[in-house]
């Protein structure tokens, strides 16, 4: 089945016989009718499509609601492999935490010069609102997802941490629960540890972290942008998967200190929002006065403990692609300790000798802006055009701050179904971290993504991605 020896296959290894995780799957599977599973899939995307589980793609010439594809082969995770990456993981989220109080209270990091201070002051999710701001149970990265890569049997790599506001997890809960309807006698014979539990622990978690000045309720709810973000699918499902209302802008308004909900009788405070709007957009009071999507006020409500926002205003800067390669200086600098998951070798095209190299090798590299997400303004060397390399050499030389380049990754490959039977597709991982005073949860399992097409290694939907249900063994 692999048909490209330069690629871990995660079904096969490195031999022609199932990989130990995969092996109960694969007997089940040469059981089935190649036929029947293909009916299966297209009953799959009929019923994401009746249940309304879409994105929304923009820069066109209208917004383009489309379902993201779901390949009903699973990806699976040994409990052994699960267990080193969760280690990982937490250690990753708690860094990430400690770096963001630390920049906003003394900043010990700068001081050391293991982070440059021009990435701090340049950088534009950097608030300087939040400086001495103390969040609730010192929380900032309440919801996190870790995106990761895999090159070989034992080898993963984290390729960008999503602090801000991460999504997907709806489609990880929804993936999951397909499966489940589809194949239930599946269930029984392959031990999966269960994903539905997230919505009560998101709840539970974010409950975890009231303000100093709660009002007592524990009100929770989840204020989006509306229902033209991309998505606002995934922000109507987790409310109402955590039985909380779902909010926008113009619901709320600062009443006696609180932030308070419209209802239909009155104005009911909050003590917890789930915020799903980008900080700029948070409060047209403190930061951009033209916003009609945030709460006028809620920042300094937030400043004065009356409201906890999760994720906090400011996490941006953990996103950032640029800091993103000085993680393991930041994990050792927090933990004492040598970063678990290491990152993918990254240069900062803001330093010359490293932009010199990237130039020389652009047909070679990935080149990446420093705050692009989505797989939009990003350059794949190898399966660039001339004239794509050209123009990305001219936005690398006018601003070569905004970019970071890396190799070409080797990325592992799993099982998709197509009319034939399976081939190998690449992937890559989201995992989602809860983080509150409670500690550190991590789902079993996460979002796969994966590049439906042959050869590709860009595995956004909104490139043409699909995704798959990841299943992490009860054991091995």
């Amino acid at each position: 089945m692999n048909d490209n020896k330069r690629f871990f296959d995660e079904l096969r290894g490195t031999g022609d016989s199932s990989r130990a995780p995969y092996a109960n799957y694969t007997e089940w599977f040469d059981g089935e009718d190649i036929r029947d599973l293909n009916r299966k899939s297209s009953e799959a995307e009929n019923f994401f499509r009746r249940t309304g589980i879409t994105f929304n793609v923009y820069g066109q010439a209208e917004a383009d609601e489309r379902l993201i594809p779901f390949d009903i082969v699973p990806r699976i995770i040994s409990a052994s492999e699960w267990t080193r990456l969760t280690r990982g993981i937490e250690q990753r989220v708690r860094a990430i935490n400690a770096f963001l109080y630390d920049v906003y209270h003394r900043q010990e990091i700068l001081r050391a010069g293991r982070v440059p201070v021009d990435l701090i002051a340049r950088n534009e999710a950097f608030l300087p609102q939040m400086i001495g701001v103390e969040p609730p149970g010192g929380i900032y990265t309440h919801i996190t997802g870790i995106d990761l890569v895999r090159t070989g049997e034992n080898d993963f790599f984290v390729l960008e941490d999503n602090a801000r506001t991460p999504s997907g997890v709806s489609y990880m809960l929804e993936n999951r629960e397909t499966m489940l309807q589809m194949f239930p006698e599946l269930f029984t014979k392959v031990k999966v540890r269960p994903v539905s539990d997230y919505p009560t622990n998101l709840a539970r978690s974010l409950g975890a972290c009231m303000p100093v000045n709660a009002s007592g309720e524990e009100a929770v709810a989840v204020l989006t942008p509306g229902i033209h973000n991309s998505a606002y699918f995934e922000h109507a499902f987790l409310a109402d998967n955590m039985g909380v209302e779902l909010v926008e802008g113009s619901d709320l308004r600062v009443q006696d200190g609180k932030i308070c909900m419209r209802t239909t009788r009155g104005y009911r405070p909050l003590d917890v929002i789930y915020r799903r709007v980008d900080d700029d957009f948070l409060d047209p009071l403190n930061f951009n006065p033209d916003s009609l999507l945030g709460v006028p006020g809620i920042f300094d409500i937030y400043r004065a403990g009356g409201i906890t926002i999760a994720n906090a205003p400011g996490t941006g800067i953990a996103d950032d692609k640029a800091i993103y390669s000085y993680m393991p200086d930041i994990v050792e600098f927090y933990t004492g300790e040598k970063a678990i998951l290491q990152n993918v070798p990254t240069w900062r095209c803001s330093e010359p000798d490293a932009l010199s190299y990237v130039l020389d090798n652009l047909e070679e590299l990935v080149v990446k802006e420093v705050h692009g997400s989505g797989g939009y303004g990003m350059l794949v060397g190898p399966a660039a055009s001339k004239k794509d390399l050209a123009l990305f050499r001219k936005k690398l030389e006018a601003k070569p701050g905004n970019y970071i380049a890396q190799p070409t990754l080797a990325l592992s490959t799993v099982p998709i179904l197509t009319k034939a039977g399976l081939a190998p597709r690449h992937v890559d991982l989201r995992p989602f971290a809860l983080f509150s005073p409670r500690g550190v949860e991590i789902t079993p399992g996460g979002l796969t993504r994966v590049a439906l097409k042959k050869g590709s290694l860009v595995v956004n939907s909104s490139q043409g991605g699909g995704t798959k249900d990841t299943w992490v063994l009860e054991g091995d």
